[in-house]
C-alpha cells in the first residue's frame, strides 16, 4: 500500500497565550494523533496557519516535527504559494531532507488559467527535492484546478505523486479516480465527504478532524478499506455533528476549540483568525461529553 494511503492529519501550529509557537503542545498533538492510528502527519498546511508563520518559525516547526515523530511515521511537509519563484527559493531553504513528500496548494489570488497551473507545477516537480502531491482547494484558492489538468499532470509530468482532492465536487473526483495512471494518489481532503469518496475508489485522506479524533476517524477509514462501509457509516454517522461543528466558522479554529476542550493546547489563535463563538464552543463540549 502506497506510504500516503490511508489517514494524513494536517496538524495544527500550536500557540501559547504570547501568539509563540507550543511546541510542547505540538509535541502532545502529534503524540495524540500517532497515537490515535493515523499513518503520516502533514506539517504545515493550512491547518497549521502557515500564512501567518516566519520563515524561522517554519524551519523550527519542521524540524520539531521530524525530532518529536522520531520515524513513527512519514511526515509531508506543505509547501505552497501564489509565487512561483519563491517556492523553489523554500524548496532549497527548508529542511526536506527527511521529507517523505511535498503538499503543495495550487496557486491562490493569482487565479492562473489551467495552462498556468499546469505550467507551475510542471516547474516545481522539476525542481522539488521530494516528489509532489497537488492539492486543489478553490474554496481556499480562488480557481478550480480541473480535473483534465490534474490528469495531464498524472501523465506527463515525473515527481508528482498523487493529488489531494479538496474540491467539494464528487463528479470531478469520479473523472480523476477513473482516468488516472497507475500509481497516482488520490487522498480527500474533505472530511464531510470522505466516506462516499473512498466508496468512488480514493486511497485516504489528509484529516483536519483527526487532529482531535483519530480513533474514530482511522477506524473509519480502515473499515473503507476493507470494503466494509455498513461499518464503517455507523461510525461517520457519529462524527458528522463534530464535522459541523469543526467547520461552522473556520478552520483551525474549529479544531482548536475541540483541542483547547480536550486540554491538549491553549485556545490561540494568530489574526485574521479567531476563536469560535461561544455557542459553537459550547456545542463542543457538549459533543466531547456525549461522545467520550
Amino acid at each position: 500500500m502506497n506510504p500516503l494511503a490511508g489517514v494524513g492529519v494536517a496538524l495544527i501550529t500550536p500557540f501559547d497565550s504570547q501568539k509563540e509557537v507550543d511546541f510542547t503542545a505540538l509535541g502532545k498533538v502529534i503524540d495524540h494523533v500517532i497515537n490515535g492510528g493515523v499513518n503520516y502527519v502533514v506539517t504545515l498546511g493550512t491547518t497549521g496557519e502557515t500564512p501567518v508563520l516566519s520563515k524561522a518559525e517554519k524551519i523550527d516547526i519542521i524540524q520539531f516535527t521530524h525530532q518529536h515523530v522520531n520515524n513513527r511515521v512519514p511526515v509531508v511537509v506543505g509547501i505552497g504559494g501564489n509565487d512561483t519563484q519563491q517556492i523553489l527559493k523554500d524548496f532549497n531553504e527548508l529542511p526536506l531532507t527527511n521529507a517523505a513528500a511535498i503538499l503543495s496548494a495550487s496557486p491562490y489570488y493569482n487565479k492562473p488559467s489551467q495552462e498556468g497551473i499546469f505550467q507551475h507545477y510542471k516547474l516545481l516537480a522539476a525542481h522539488a527535492p521530494k516528489p509532489i502531491l497537488l492539492y486543489n482547494v478553490p474554496a481556499r484558492t480562488g480557481r478550480n484546478m480541473e480535473a483534465a489538468t490534474t490528469l495531464r499532470l498524472a501523465r506527463e509530468v515525473k515527481n508528482i505523486m498523487g493529488i489531494k482532492e479538496a474540491g467539494g465536487n464528487m463528479v470531478q473526483c469520479m473523472e480523476i479516480l477513473r482516468e488516472r495512471p497507475d500509481g497516482f494518489i488520490v487522498v480527500s481532503g474533505d472530511d464531510d465527504l470522505v466516506l462516499p469518496q473512498m466508496a468512488c475508489g480514493m486511497d485516504g485522506v489528509i484529516s483536519v478532524v483527526a487532529n482531535a479524533l483519530p480513533k474514530p476517524f482511522t477506524q473509519m477509514i480502515a473499515l473503507c478499506l476493507q470494503q466494509e462501509y455498513k461499518q464503517a457509516k455507523m461510525l461517520n454517522d457519529r462524527l458528522i455533528p463534530a464535522y459541523q461543528l469543526m467547520f461552522a466558522e473556520n478552520n483551525p479554529a474549529g479544531v482548536k476549540g475541540f483541542l483547547a476542550e480536550m486540554g491538549l493546547i491553549e485556545n490561540e489563535l494568530r489574526l485574521p483568525l479567531v476563536q469560535l463563538s461561544e455557542s459553537i464552543q459550547n456545542g463542543i463540549k457538549t459533543y466531547l461529553q456525549t461522545h467520550a
